[in-house]
């Protein structure tokens, strides 16, 4: 660990704190239906998408019709975006003349882009047509990000509002996501990109010839429009196959730093969000710090064991060479950013929810890649994915407020409203729906020869493979390890499945509690009401988020990460 390493962590947090509330009052302002400076520009568009669509932003949903607004816009983008992937031969902007993607991998693909996942089993420059990218690939970036982002403001709304039915319009959240967030920051964000190097035009693959007389492929393509809503939406999905640590998606340290910050601001800032619309901005601020809380004991961990020397290579070597040499773990790190630069891309990204990476995961010392499994595991709530995180923290919230109440005797409160038993079964129900998704399917993978198959090393590292291979679909993370042959009928299948139910069996419990919370009435704090905007509450959430979620997932971290880091340092590797 250097001191500059830690710098870079420090400035990121330090920037998302001052960004947080700047960013965040103007979400709330925008979903408070309220005029911001963009609203010249965007009312006339937004009115006009309206009338097209026979939408009244004014008539607004209970929890079960926004619910099926959700799954129902979904499924037909899946539908649209199956077929544009299947005929892409036949569609325009093919300069490369590539053939339409196989049902499997259409399937995989359709599945992952729509649920905000990301996951990719095909290498984009060799797949995907430039139509595909763009009208297929990057409009589902916009629209799953903006779903996301509805979702957690209708339940901010659920929590704030009192005896109330509804909890907004999905179609008016949506719209104002997409026009008044993430496309005007998308589009500053690829100017940013491409004045720093990443490439956008439209020219089919350059062939050249090497020094050496060999012949080579130059990909091009609109790769800075998809690069900026791929980290602001923490979609992921990137247009090369080696993602950021392709030079022409990650050209420089400073893009690379600049794609952390975008794809951890808006789930940063909601936290600001819930506190103006709750009333409650303290509370905020202690969600915040939770948040990172956890990003910050990952980043130290991950950053510790990822530079410790490798136990096989003779210490006489790492004398020899000192700091930089062959004995620090520097396989699959993205050597022009540095150590720092790949740990701490990684855990930013497992931690929001994105899945863009700018290393080869598969690489990193056992106990590191544990970490990321972990964080996947607790459901991105380190900030999370744009919505997502926050959604995904309040669930743990209500779990901490529940076991506060039993432990002082009183029925538990949240910010005045009574959490019953409905809301705790609804809450659980999100929680441990992903832990058996994770768990299930990894042991299917393992415990059969199409899931054993598709890993690339034996023993407890093939297993991490396979394990992550289902954790970060079921937590919409879309990251690789890097280690695994996915591009099968099984992984395509089950991992299709994993995202769809991972995304919904956590978005329709969030729904039915916003609904369930906005019908109580608001009780006022007594004596006895739990404090939720001390750093005793901030502790008590985090302590609730490793045990409730951590202990789920103890006994196969043990038989992968933890395993291979014992046995790594008894001399063995596999």
């Amino acid at each position: 660990m250097t001191l500059p390493g830690i710098a870079q962590f420090v400035l990121a947090l330090s920037l998302l704190a001052a960004l947080a509330p700047l960013l965040g009052g103007y979400m709330t302002r925008v979903f408070s239906g309220q005029r911001t400076w963009l609203s010249p520009l965007c009312e006339p568009v937004e009115r006009g998408l309206y009338r097209m669509t026979g939408v009244s932003p004014e008539r607004e949903m209970s929890w079960k019709p926004y619910a099926l607004a959700v799954l129902c816009f979904t499924m037909i983008k899946g539908l649209i975006l199956y077929a544009i992937l299947r005929l892409q031969y036949w569609l325009p902007f093919n300069p490369n003349h590539l053939a339409g993607v196989s049902p499997s991998l259409a399937l995989n693909t359709a599945v992952s882009f729509i649920t905000n996942t990301n996951w990719q089993n095909y290498a984009g420059e060799t797949t995907m047509s430039y139509f595909s990218q763009m009208s297929g690939l990057a409009v589902q970036q916009f629209l799953s990000a903006a779903a996301g982002i509805a979702v957690a403001i209708a339940l901010i709304r659920g929590i704030a509002r009192k005896q109330s039915e509804t909890i907004g319009n999905f179609w008016a959240d949506m719209t104002r996501a997409v026009l008044y967030i993430l496309l005007p920051i998308s589009f500053l964000l690829a100017l940013f990109f491409v004045s720093r190097g990443v490439i956008q035009n439209f020219k089919p693959n350059l062939s050249y010839t090497t020094v050496q007389g060999q012949k080579a492929v130059l990909p091009m393509g609109p790769v800075a429009s998809m690069f900026a809503i791929e980290n602001l939406g923490t979609n992921g999905g990137g247009f090369f196959n080696a993602n950021t640590a392709h030079p022409f998606e990650g050209p420089t340290p400073l893009s690379s730093y600049a794609a952390i910050l975008a794809f951890l601001v808006i789930g940063s800032s909601l936290t600001y969000t819930l506190g103006q619309m709750t009333g409650h901005q303290a509370h905020g601020w202690a969600v915040w710090a939770a948040m990172a809380a956890l990003v910050t004991a990952g980043f130290l961990i991950t950053y510790h064991y990822d530079t410790q020397p490798n136990p096989l290579i003779p210490a006489t070597i790492a004398q020899a060479h000192g700091p930089g040499s062959p004995s620090r773990n520097l396989e699959g790190k993205e050597t022009r950013f540095g150590m720092a630069g790949s740990d701490w891309f990684a855990v930013a990204t497992t931690n929001a929810s994105c899945g863009n990476v700018n290393s080869g995961l598969d690489s990193f010392a056992p106990l590191a890649g544990g970490v990321l499994l972990l964080n996947m595991m607790l459901g991105c709530v380190g900030f999370g994915g744009v919505g997502a995180g926050l959604y995904g923290m309040l669930m743990y919230i209500l779990v901490a407020v529940f076991i506060a109440g039993l432990m002082i005797g009183r029925t538990p409160e949240y910010l005045g409203k009574k959490i019953e038993a409905r809301e705790i079964k609804l809450a659980m129900l999100a929680v441990l729906a992903m832990a058996a998704l994770i768990l299930v399917f990894s042991a299917l993978g393992a415990a059969t020869r199409a899931g054993q198959a598709g890993a690339e090393n034996p023993g407890p590292h093939g297993f991490s493979e396979i394990l992550y291979a289902f954790a970060s679909p079921v937590a919409n993370n879309g990251s690789a390890f890097a280690g695994l042959n996915g591009n099968t009928r099984f992984y395509n299948w089950t991992q299709a499945i994993c995202m769809f139910l991972g995304r919904f069996l956590m978005i329709i419990p969030v729904l039915a509690i916003a609904g369930s919370l906005a019908r109580k009435k608001i009780t006022p704090p007594s004596a006895g009401t739990l404090a939720v905007h001390t750093p005793l509450f901030a502790s008590l959430l985090v302590g609730v988020i490793l045990l409730v979620g951590a202990l789920n997932f103890f006994p196969a971290l043990t038989l992968g990460p933890v395993l291979e880091h014992f046995m790594l340092q008894a001399g063995r590797m596999f």
